[in-house]
């Protein structure tokens, strides 16, 4: 049977991460018969409410509060065996039976991944990203160093030891002889823990490539679930300060094997204003009273982390580069209802860098150091009506569909998605 490439909808992040890609996803998910995640790990958060209910997830993806659609985490995925438990966990603890695979290919996290990447963050100093600590970096460079460890090894034991030997031995004389710190666990306490880890884990490690592939031929259709944001991107994003996968919708292939000429329709998340969690320069942060208001109004705090994030105007030049290098069709923009109330609203459309306007993020890190935000500035639109998703585009504040018309514009992308409010149902489809 032919399949039908408007099957696979791709969501990733437009911005730095915290956009409300979750409620997007979670948005689409009901009408998926499979939601997938494709790099990086339990350092994203997700934060979906479903009738008044919250869930805050870090590993499986958001479609899971359906209960139908099966959650796949991809090989593109680090996985923390004991996170991804404790998340099974919580879900059943909420009355959701995870319906859900993980990749036989995906890396695994392990304890001295974590004790190396707390050692990395004070080495790096001023140019350290800010990391949540969750082993993810050391981890990537131990799969380029070859030296990882897989799901399907935890099923395994012989080849489990002899991967692991290798693996802590390395990581055990960098972070004690490099780093000049400890690594306090023991190589059997790995060993033994972690093939108890993969024995519970074992009903839900599969080819999931291979299913994903099945799937995609006989009609199903898919969704894949970015974390993170472009501006994280370890080769796009703003290096040093990215995470330490490649968030671009570019990853789906390599993140789980599925052709990304299949995929037609590819939505970048923007949030209606700038969030940010962790260091780097932020040429359109804003501080002090009007700062505090709006990460409270807005709820900015990380859903991993816990951290009260940086927030600022929304800045175009980002999410200009979004839309070139993800190949957006369209954008679904968040939390305009954090913006009620502002009388004006600036928006970043250019830096100026010594004197000189730019348009398009720097890769270098002087220039970007340096970066000031360039405004224009629109009227704000007062509260919006509170039923106001039931009405339509229509029924929308003409100063609130100005903004959307002047992001349209300016980043060449069309804004379809239209969000309000956290609940599910708070939408507008344009």
């Amino acid at each position: 049977m032919s399949s039908n490439p408007s099957n696979i909808t791709a969501i990733v992040g437009a911005q730095w991460g915290d956009e409300g890609k979750g409620k997007i996803t979670d948005f689409f998910a009901g009408e998926s018969d499979f939601v997938v995640r494709f790099h990086g790990g339990n350092n994203a958060g997700h934060t979906v409410i479903v009738d008044g209910n919250t869930y805050k997830l870090h590993l499986i993806p958001s479609g899971v509060v359906y209960g139908e659609p099966m959650s796949i985490i991809g090989n593109g995925v680090v996985v923390d065996p004991k996170a991804l438990l404790d998340e099974i966990a919580y879900l059943k603890n909420k009355g959701v039976n995870p319906n859900l695979m993980v990749s036989d290919r995906a890396h695994a996290i392990m304890p001295y991944h974590i004790a190396m990447d707390g050692a990395l963050s004070g080495h790096q100093g001023d140019l350290a990203a800010g990391s949540t600590r969750r082993g993810i970096a050391p981890v990537y460079a131990d799969k380029m160093f070859r030296n990882g460890i897989r799901m399907i090894d935890l099923l395994e034991p012989d080849v489990f030891r002899e991967k692991l030997e290798k693996g802590y031995s390395f990581a055990k004389g960098i972070i004690e002889k490099t780093l000049c710190q400890s690594l306090d666990i023991s190589l059997e306490e790995i060993f033994n823990t972690y093939l108890n880890h993969g024995q519970k884990l074992k009903p839900y490690i599969q080819d999931t490539s291979v299913e994903l592939y099945k799937a995609h031929k006989s009609g199903k259709s898919i969704l894949f679930e970015g974390a993170q944001g472009i501006s994280l991107d370890v080769d796009h994003g703003v290096y040093p300060f990215t995470t330490s996968s490649n968030t671009a919708a570019g990853h789906i292939s390599t993140g789980t094997g599925v052709s990304f000429r299949d995929i037609n329709r590819i939505i970048g998340v923007v949030k209606a204003y700038l969030s940010r969690v962790g260091e780097s320069p932020l040429p359109s942060e804003i501080q002090g009273d009007e700062a505090d208001d709006l990460r409270e109004k807005g709820g900015e705090y990380g859903t991993t982390t816990g951290r009260p994030r940086r927030v600022g105007w929304l800045d175009l030049v980002q999410v200009r580069q979004a839309v070139r290098v993800n190949g957006l069709t369209e954008i679904a923009l968040t939390k305009l209802d954090v913006l009620n109330g502002f009388e004006k609203l600036p928006v970043c459309v250019a830096y100026d860098v010594d004197g000189e306007q730019i348009n398009e993020m720097p890769a270098s890190l002087t220039q970007y150091r340096k970066a000031k935000a360039v405004y224009e500035t629109l009227p704000g639109w007062g509260d919006l009506a509170d039923n106001v998703w039931d009405q339509g585009f229509d029924a929308l504040p003409e100063t609130l569909k100005d903004y959307i018309s002047f992001i349209e514009q300016e980043v060449a992308c069309p804004v379809k998605i239209v969000s309000v409010g956290p609940q599910r149902h708070e939408t507008i489809i344009r």
